[in-house]
């Protein structure tokens, strides 16, 4: 058995070689989770896909029904009335008219609050003051001194360890 860089897993391996073999390993598992996540966008796609044809398809028959519910309605007013079949038509008609108004209305209240969100503004701001806040951030106070001062340190202290 042997380890990615070709060596034994017994046998020591230098500094070097064990970052090269953690730098190949971290690289594996990016693209392995870059592919996991490629794939699984591609079933919530297809999924959405599916779902967007079934909403269209129900839409359809909802429009293409909405004549019978006219007929039924205009034949229900005469059933309950008794008035001439030409009225009745007229205000199943007048309550679709009532109804197509009533709906634009809503549609067009809805546009005014939506002209007047600043949703992609306000995310805005928000990335530009959380990224102020991190350019004034000071450094952990338990390691005041930048990380090539330490480096030297942490290998001597991995070394003895190994040793």
């Amino acid at each position: 058995m042997s380890a990615p860089d070709g060596s034994p897993v017994g046998a020591e391996r230098s500094i070097g070689q064990l970052f090269a073999s953690a730098t190949t390993e971290l690289s594996a598992l990016v693209h392995d989770e870059i592919a996991l996540a490629k794939a699984q966008l591609k079933q919530d796609v297809k999924r959405g896909a599916v779902s967007g044809g079934a909403f269209s398809v129900a839409g359809a028959v909802l429009v293409f029904s909405l004549p019978m519910l006219n007929f039924a309605l205009a034949y229900g007013i005469r059933t309950w009335s008794g008035w001439n079949l030409a009225v009745c038509f007229l205000l199943s008609f007048a309550a679709n008219v009532l109804l197509a108004g009533l709906l634009a209305l809503l549609g067009v209240t809805f546009a005014k609050k939506a002209k007047k969100g600043q949703g992609p503004q306000k995310v805005a701001a928000s990335m530009k003051q959380s990224a102020g806040v991190l350019q004034n951030a000071k450094p952990h106070p338990r390691h005041p001194e930048p990380i090539e001062e330490r480096a030297p340190a942490a290998i001597e202290a991995v070394a003895r360890s190994s040793s």
